[in-house]
Order: structure tokens, then C-alpha cells, then sequence
């Protein structure tokens, strides 16, 4: 575990911010997609300590204890450190370093108008923002530039963060000289979730999630309190799926029987006690596996170090090496990459 194996393949990053649990909403938003992709690309999965103090920078000494909570969460997902780079975005200097440059030549109007930032700050004038939170998306680009990653799994949320990526990469290569691919998307094929109560997004702050390291108990609690078609009083009432939230996990984590569960809905065949059961009974095979990959790496501590110190390790190397190119590109590179000998 602690031999640092050299990149050869196509590169695939993806990460998270640090900020609480993984739920339910992020494996199917591209979670799964990383576990399932991870032997046919180099694959490094961040995790986004700095971009967490973007929203939460008045508490950092929580971000130790979440750091810890989603490296488990990778792990119990199938994450394999065997396939992935798991790494710490803030001790890989050079990510900030590139942030920087990449700075220097995007404008503060297409960060104000980036769906991510407008939906985020809310009614808040520029004035009212913190620098950190709109540069946000431009140290996205330098996540995905530092290791030259080719393939990134979004959500499709994300979409727009990710082409503000790629103008960002073609405009430094036009400047300089070719030193980035542009990343391309893969996009998950399962719908995103909207929350336990309806909200149109499964969220954190809301409360409204479905942890991935919920108890069998948790997970039936959470069911069977989640809101369903408000539309429909009685079992027999022809009920209206589509805007069900139960429907909507149906369809992202029992898709072949997703068709069968609408139909019934529809025809009043099937009520919403046991459309739930339905339900719990496979999310919780689902997350089954889940708990005991949890449970042995939690009796494992010292592991989770090691996954982290090789993994940083690794994307450290990766990094300096970017950077020795971006600097020579630039005309930085003034004492031959930083060598003042």
C-alpha cells in the first residue's frame, strides 16, 4: 500500500467537498460511476478540504473529523486504494499555485453568471461575496488541470462548472503552449435525487438526505417518513410518480422495476406503504456491502493513514511535474524549475 505506482493510463478525477457524510445523492451523482470506472482509468479522488472553507472557513476543526467520514465513505463505497488515488487537496501546494495562474485571464463576470455560483449566492450582491467563494469555480479547473485528467464523472449539475474548465484550459494553451487535454464529461446515468421531503435536490444543509452509512434501522426510518405524491389520499388512488420522491429512488436504484412500480402507482394497484417496502428491501441489500467494507476499515484505522499519505503522496509528484511544465510554458521558470543551485 505504501509503494507509490507510477500513472499510465488515461486520467479520471473526480472528489468532494469536505463538508459532512456522503448520502445517497452523491452515489448516484457520480459516486458509482467512479467505483464502477476505476480499474480502466488512473483515477484520483480528492478530497476538497479547501474548497469546503469556502462555505464553513469560520469552522475548520470540523474538517478533520468529515476528512475521516468520507475517506470511509469512499472505502465502504468501493472505492479500491488499489485503483484510486485518494488524496488531500491542501497538501498538494502547486493545485493553489495553478489557481493562480489560471486567475489571471478569467473574467468576474463569467464567474457571477455560473448557474452553480448564482443558485449559491442567492440574492447576495457582488459586493457580499467572499473572493474564495467566486473564484470557486476556477480552482475547480486547476483540481482537474494539476494531474491533467481526461474524464471527469458529474453529475449533470456540474456541467457548467466543468465547461468553464475547458475555456479555461483552451485559453491557457492558446496563450502559452499546449500543455492541458480538455477534460470530458460522464455524465451518470442515474436521475438525480431529489430529497426525503421533496426538495428538488437531496442536500446536506437541508436534511433531507439518506446517508450512505445509515442503519438498517436509519434507512427504514428515513423511508418511511419521506414524503410521497401529496396528490394522492387513499392506497387505491391512481397516484402521479413522477413527482413522487419514492418514484424518482425507484427509477435511479431499481430501474428494471422501475416501469412495473409506475405502472401499478398509476393504476392504484399498489399503495405507498408498499411501493416503501419495495424500496428499503433493495437500498438496503444495496447498502449492505456498504457496511461491512465500513466496518473493517473502521476497525483498520491505520490503514485509512497510509491510504492517504500514499495517495497525497502520489498527486504531490503528479503536481510538481505539471507545474515544472506550466512554469517552463509561461516563462517562470527562471533558476531551471525553481532550482536556485
Amino acid at each position: 500500500m505504501n509503494q507509490i505506482i507510477p500513472f499510465s493510463k488515461e486520467r479520471m478525477l473526480s472528489g468532494d467537498r469536505v463538508t459532512g457524510k456522503l448520502h445517497l445523492g452523491h452515489y448516484a451523482g457520480s459516486l458509482h460511476n467512479r467505483v464502477k470506472l476505476q480499474s480502466r482509468y488512473d483515477t484520483l479522488v480528492m478530497l476538497a478540504d479547501v474548497q469546503a472553507l469556502t462555505t464553513h472557513f469560520d469552522h475548520p476543526e470540523n474538517i478533520s473529523r468529515h476528512l475521516r467520514e468520507i475517506t470511509l465513505d469512499y472505502l465502504a463505497a468501493g472505492v479500491d486504494p488499489n485503483e484510486s488515488t485518494i488524496f488531500i487537496q491542501s497538501m498538494v501546494p502547486e493545485i493553489a499555485e495553478l489557481t493562480v495562474f489560471f486567475s489571471m485571464f478569467v473574467t468576474v463576470n463569467s464567474l457571477r453568471h455560473n448557474p452553480t455560483i448564482k443558485a449559491e449566492s442567492g440574492n447576495r450582491s457582488l459586493g457580499e461575496l467572499y473572493y474564495g467563494f467566486l473564484g470557486y469555480p476556477v480552482s475547480q479547473t486547476s483540481d482537474i488541470a494539476f494531474c491533467k485528467a481526461t474524464v471527469i464523472p458529474v453529475g449533470e449539475d456540474q456541467l457548467p462548472h466543468l465547461e468553464l474548465t475547458r475555456k479555461l484550459i483552451r485559453r491557457f494553451n492558446e496563450l502559452y503552449r499546449p500543455v492541458f487535454p480538455e477534460p470530458q464529461a460522464i455524465i451518470s446515468e442515474m436521475p438525480r435525487l431529489v430529497g426525503t421531503d421533496g426538495n428538488a435536490k437531496m442536500s446536506k444543509s437541508l436534511g433531507n438526505t439518506i446517508p450512505l452509512d445509515c442503519t438498517e434501522e436509519e434507512l427504514a426510518f428515513k423511508i418511511r417518513k419521506a414524503v410521497t405524491d401529496p396528490a394522492r389520499v387513499h392506497k387505491d388512488d391512481p397516484g402521479h410518480p413522477e413527482i413522487c420522491p419514492i418514484f424518482s429512488y425507484h427509477q435511479a436504484f431499481r430501474s428494471q422495476e422501475a416501469d412495473k412500480i409506475q405502472e401499478a402507482c398509476q393504476m392504484g394497484s399498489i399503495g405507498c406503504t408498499m411501493c416503501k417496502r419495495c424500496l428499503f428491501k433493495d437500498l438496503n441489500l444495496m447498502l449492505e456491502p456498504m457496511r461491512e467494507r465500513r466496518a473493517m476499515y473502521t476497525r483498520r484505522s491505520d490503514d485509512i493513514e497510509d491510504i492517504l499519505k500514499t495517495g497525497t503522496r502520489r498527486a504531490q509528484e503528479l503536481a510538481k511535474e505539471t507545474l515544472g511544465e506550466v512554469r517552463e510554458a509561461m516563462g517562470l521558470d527562471y533558476f531551471n524549475h525553481n532550482q536556485v543551485n
